[in-house]
């Protein structure tokens, strides 16, 4: 998938768990993503995320220091 597309999915996954309450929504983003991304779509993210993570929500990027 594209870079653009994948920062689109993180960032909707991010931006419903911004409205939990609580405040582990970082954690929510993370459980998310290992539960339903295959491999490699988190593969993708990590490396995205390893060239700076431009565009992508504070919350994935937070989430992304535990996949």
């Amino acid at each position: 998938m594209t870079d653009a597309k994948m920062v689109l999915m993180a960032n909707q996954i991010a931006s419903f768990f911004a409205t939990q309450p609580g405040g582990d929504q970082a954690a929510g983003v993370a459980a998310h993503l290992k539960d339903f991304w295959e491999p490699r779509m988190l593969n993708q993210l990590k490396t995205y995320l390893g060239q700076g993570g431009e565009g992508l929500h504070a919350l994935v990027v937070e989430a992304g220091q535990t996949l």
